[in-house]
């Protein structure tokens, strides 16, 4: 297996799935002759033409409407919005076409597109650059939202998102664009050891959207998390010698229940992670799975880790991306008895 960063693994995916079915075509701002601002497409316009890779006009908005016209018309684009701080033009688009291409047109019409989007913090962005905009995505019937924590995932999930005839949400943790990160806030950004690197299959694979991955085994509490905050788990989990279990939902929507649930009835305790605010984030999604379906096995109040109530800082960037000592006391409280 070749070893490849997760933008590596991204453009990787996106050249197996366009030599393999010219109706794959990718667009957006920038990522033609450019590459991309994270150079995701680097490569794919001199490989195979400017019908099928090729830049937008600064519209949100219209890349998302052209690419559901595409869709509907039998072709499977792949829309890059730069940040997803950026998508809101677009949102409508995304929430009340693509999403109920299907359904409004009684299954005449389906909508097998991705669009792609750079989310999170951790390389100084600001305010403007750093969302993580998931739990907006998750609510909208229709939408299938993925989140990848590895390259090994990146590329896998993003075959099968492209292969789906239904349309797909995939969130790129740009803080991992680069290789893997260990949780250290000190950690450099670039570049990255070349041992660092995941091992990622040549060629054509799929990861199953709907199946979340056990990141890491354990007894003592479950920690549901998802991209980059499912490696600062496990620094967190180290740092603290406890025995958790970290489960790395890879896609929020469909959520898989039997394996958050088979963790938590084995562990009893619960620690939910995200980077995105608090209040209406994901993670109230899943302590109410948790509760639903885990509610006589818990010993203790399930436990959040998330982003503050307020606008990404870039002044305080450290004090509002989730530390591993932050993990570390949430695992505790789950881990209290009284």
């Amino acid at each position: 297996m070749a070893k490849m960063t997760m933008i590596q693994a991204i453009r990787d995916a996106h050249n197996v799935a366009m030599e393999r079915d010219n109706t794959v075509v990718v667009f957006g701002e920038d990522v033609g002759a450019f590459g991309g601002v994270f150079r995701c497409t680097e490569g794919l316009q001199e490989t195979f033409g400017e019908d099928r890779c090729f830049d937008t006009p600064i519209n949100e908005l219209g890349i998302v409407a052209t690419a559901v016209g595409m869709a509907a018309a039998g072709l499977r684009p792949v829309a890059e919005i730069q940040f997803s701080d950026y998508m809101y033009p677009g949102y409508d688009q995304i929430v009340s076409e693509a999403a109920r291409m299907r359904s409004r047109s009684a299954g005449d019409f389906t909508a097998p597109l991705v669009v792609r989007m750079p989310v999170g913090g951790g390389i100084f962005g600001a305010n403007c650059h750093s969302q993580s905009p998931e739990a907006l995505f998750a609510h909208v019937a229709g939408l299938t939202s993925v989140i990848p924590s590895n390259p090994y995932d990146a590329k896998g999930l993003l075959l099968s998102a492209i292969e789906s005839n239904d349309p797909v949400v995939f969130m790129e943790p740009k803080r991992l664009y680069n290789g893997p990160f260990d949780g250290d806030h000190e950690a450099p950004i670039q570049p990255w050891r070349s041992h660092e690197l995941g091992e990622v299959p040549e060629g054509h694979y799929t990861v199953p959207i709907g199946t979340a991955a056990i990141a890491r085994a354990g007894t003592q509490v479950t920690v549901l998390a998802y991209g980059t905050m499912v490696h600062v788990a496990q620094k967190a989990v180290v740092d603290a010698g406890i025995d958790a279990e970290i489960v790395d939902l890879r896609t929020i929507v469909p959520l898989d229940i039997e394996t958050i649930v088979n963790s938590v009835n084995k562990t009893g305790r619960c620690v939910v992670v995200h980077e995105a605010t608090k209040t209406a984030g994901f993670g109230a999604e899943l302590v109410a799975t948790v509760m639903e379906h885990c509610f006589y096995s818990l010993e203790a109040p399930i436990v959040r880790v998330t982003g503050w109530d307020m606008p990404y800082p870039h002044a305080q960037e450290w004090d509002y991306f989730i530390s591993p000592q932050r993990i570390t006391d949430g695992l505790y409280a789950a881990l209290r008895d009284d």
